[in-house]
C-alpha cells in the first residue's frame, strides 16, 4: 500500500522505523512507543521460526511490526484494547503489507479465554502498563491512562492469561519496571511460567536501573540467567554502541 492511500485521522502521523523500511502511524497526542518497546522486540528477536506469537496489549503495535523484521516468526497476532489504537495498527499492518504474517483484534485480554483455545501459542511478548490503578499521577488522557495504568487488566491478569494460553515450554518476554520485579517473579512462579533470564537496563552508569526485560518458559525448570546489564547512554549523554546495534541491525 502506498502512502498517498493511508488515510490518517487527526494528529496521526507516519513515522520510519529505519529498520528494512517499516513505518508505524501513531497519534502525537496520544501514548507513542517508547525504548522499551524496541528493546523487548530485540530481546525477543531468537525466537524461533514458524513460530506462532502472542502480543498482550500491542498498543499501535510496534513489537509485531518489528518482530515480523527481525526473526521468522509464522504468525503473531496482537491483542489491543483501545479502539483509536486498534485501528491505527491496522493501518500499520497494511502499510506495511503484513497481511499475513500480523493480525491485531480489539479485545480485552481478560476475554482471550473465549476466543483462542489452550495452549495455542509458542511465544507471548507484552509490555504492560506499569503502574498500578492507584499510583502515580494520571494524565488526563484517557488513552495514555489505559497504556500506563492497570485499569482495563492488572500484572496478575497479564501472566495469568499467558499461562493458559502458551504451549508447554512456550516463551514469555516481558519488559517492565525494576519495582515490580518480586511481583513478577511471584506471579510467573504462581503460574508456571519458570524465570529464565533477567537483563537490567540502566540509563547510563551513574543511574539507578529503570527497566527489567525478563524470559520465561512455561513449566520449565528453576535455572536463572542475568545477562550483562544493558546502559543506553554514555557519559556523555550519546547512545552507546550496544544501544545503536539494537536500533541499527541491518545497517
Amino acid at each position: 500500500m502506498n502512502l498517498e492511500e493511508i488515510k490518517l485521522e487527526k494528529d496521526e502521523r507516519i513515522d520510519d522505523l529505519q529498520f528494512k523500511n517499516l513505518k508505524i502511524i501513531q497519534n502525537k497526542k496520544g501514548f507513542c512507543f517508547g525504548i522499551d518497546s524496541i528493546l523487548l522486540s530485540d530481546f525477543a528477536k531468537k525466537i524461533k521460526k514458524d513460530a506462532i506469537v502472542l502480543d498482550l496489549g500491542t498498543g499501535t503495535g510496534i513489537i509485531p511490526i518489528l518482530l515480523c523484521g527481525k526473526t521468522e516468526l509464522k504468525k503473531v497476532i496482537g491483542v489491543e484494547i483501545q479502539t483509536e489504537v486498534y485501528n491505527m495498527a491496522k493501518k500499520s499492518i497494511k502499510l506495511n503489507k503484513l497481511e499475513n504474517k500480523f493480525e491485531i483484534i480489539n479485545e480485552n485480554i481478560l476475554n482471550l479465554n473465549k476466543i483462542f483455545e489452550k495452549n495455542k501459542f509458542d511465544v507471548i511478548v507484552t509490555n504492560p502498563p506499569y503502574k498500578k490503578k492507584q499510583s502515580g499521577i494520571k494524565n488526563l488522557d484517557e488513552r495514555k491512562i489505559i497504556s500506563r495504568h492497570e485499569i482495563t487488566a492488572c500484572l496478575e491478569d497479564f501472566i495469568k492469561i499467558s499461562k493458559d494460553l502458551l504451549k508447554d515450554n512456550g516463551e514469555f518476554y516481558m519488559v517492565h519496571r525494576p519495582e515490580r520485579l518480586v511481583d513478577i517473579f511471584n506471579l510467573m512462579r504462581k503460574y508456571k511460567i519458570e524465570p529464565k533470564l533477567l537483563k537490567i537496563i540502566y540509563s547510563n552508569k551513574n543511574k539507578e536501573p529503570n527497566l527489567i526485560l525478563i524470559k520465561g518458559i512455561k513449566n520449565a525448570k528453576p535455572f536463572l540467567k542475568i545477562e550483562k546489564n544493558l546502559y543506553i547512554y554514555e557519559e556523555d549523554g550519546k547512545y552507546t554502541k550496544e544501544l545503536l546495534e539494537i536500533y541499527n541491525k541491518d545497517r
